[in-house]
């Protein structure tokens, strides 16, 4: 299946035009047609709600655009908590999913009302001393099974080698000491696989965690108001790659639901996800001009972008299908290597990639950055961050983050002076 960026040449000429390239862009409108088919998905299960990824595309204009179309915000630690704080996003609204868990976060957490979703069974002590025994009315509490996560036979992931989330004996323990204190609903959550191109994987994993509160429940007594089914489905980042169909996930979901947990008189549980990936990734480009080609052994492309843009090509050797703006319907007749210019060999976006012939100046689109794109950028080098800017569902552009400058690389620093007016 052929890939298509969201935007044209035409397009991104005129963003650079204001805005020098590189820099991310994102689709409002797929982004909110996104989360309005997820939230149809569920719509069978009255109390569905997503609480969108902050660590995936950690923009406030983003996550307000999310939560206008009904979605919270899932929170691993203090700073991303300030976030959501301050696009008017409290309470409930929040859920604080973290591990190795500073005091300050945990408070932070607590102040705003969040959902807290504790990693461990030694989070409940941690937890009553915070509070000085006033825990939260509702908790919820991270599930690892241990062994590995199978799909037809085919291992996915292996949770016995993940650090978080507890026994299923802890949570019963963890439970039982909770209602002590005070507690009097509970949700789970579990994290079994990334990535996944499988419609199977959520019911499977929601079949998972259903037996799992049927047990408890039966164990402990507990009442139980939501199951986080976490993130976990992925994307196409190749186009050969099946795409996830929401609808028939969501349908999947309502029939384990069905099987499971309405005999068990647990209708009333609310369905939550924690999804980043698939809520942006295919709605965000990294937009780059070519500065140089080079010929020695290989045909090489050197960006204005590198690996401080988009490290997952050089941190993971993850795909990322690339057009050329302007030549979409050209034929593949050259091989390049697609570079960056870091002191880093494995700075690469592609290697040996079939592209249309590719001249200095040409304009590329880097798909499916819209999460773990510009998040996870750094310094290295002293590369400086690039810009994020908002397509519009009217066509306009809006500038939504400023690319860095050295004035705020060397901001840091103490005792020396630098002259930035050049």
């Amino acid at each position: 299946m052929k890939k298509t960026p969201f935007l044209t040449l035409e397009t991104a000429r005129a963003i650079a035009s204001e805005i020098p390239t590189p820099f991310h862009v994102y689709d409002e409108a797929g982004i909110r047609a996104n989360a309005r088919a997820l939230k149809q998905a569920f719509s069978w299960n009255p109390g569905f709600r997503e609480y969108f990824a902050v660590k995936a595309t950690p923009n406030p204009h983003i996550i307000k655009l999310l939560h206008e179309e009904g979605c919270g915000c899932d929170c691993a630690t203090y700073t991303e908590l300030l976030l959501a704080e301050g696009v008017g996003i409290t309470g409930h609204d929040v859920m604080f999913s973290s591990n190795v868990t500073p005091e300050k976060d945990m408070l932070k957490a607590l102040e705003m009302g969040a959902y807290i979703n504790l990693d461990d069974a030694t989070y409940v002590e941690f937890l009553e001393r915070l509070t000085d025994g006033k825990v939260p009315e509702t908790v919820c509490l991270r599930y690892n099974p241990g062994g590995s996560f199978s799909l037809s036979n085919t291992i996915m992931d292996m949770p016995s080698d993940a650090k978080y989330g507890m026994t299923e004996d802890q949570m019963a323990g963890a439970i039982s000491r909770l209602m002590q204190l005070g507690t009097k609903h509970f949700g789970v959550h579990a994290f079994l696989a990334s990535n996944t191109t499988t419609n199977e994987y959520y019911p499977e994993l929601a079949a998972k965690l259903f037996r799992l509160v049927v047990r408890l429940h039966n164990a402990t007594g507990a009442h139980f108001s939501f199951v986080n089914l976490s993130g976990g489905i992925g994307v196409d980042y190749r186009p050969e790659q099946p795409k996830c169909d929401i609808a028939v996930i969501g349908e999947g979901v309502h029939m384990r639901y069905d099987q499971i947990l309405v005999p068990a008189g647990m209708g009333d549980v609310a369905i939550f996800t924690e999804l980043g990936r698939f809520m942006l990734a295919p709605y965000g480009h990294l937009i780059s001009t070519v500065l140089h080609k080079k010929h020695i052994y290989r045909e090489y492309v050197g960006l204005d972008a590198c690996a401080s843009d988009l490290m997952r090509p050089a941190m993971y050797g993850a795909y990322h299908h690339i057009t050329v703006l302007g030549k979409e319907n050209e034929i593949l007749d050259h091989v390049y290597d697609v570079t960056g210019g870091l002191c880093e060999n494995n700075d690469k976006f592609a290697i040996e990639r079939s592209l249309p012939r590719i001249k200095v100046g040409d304009i590329l689109a880097i798909h499916d950055t819209g999460a773990h794109g510009h998040a996870m950028g750094y310094n290295y080098n002293g590369k400086l961050r690039s810009a994020e800017v908002l397509l519009k569902e009217d066509g306009s552009f809006q500038l939504i983050r400023r690319a860095e400058t050295p004035k705020d690389y060397f901001a840091t620093l103490e005792g020396f002076g630098f002259d930035f007016n050049c």
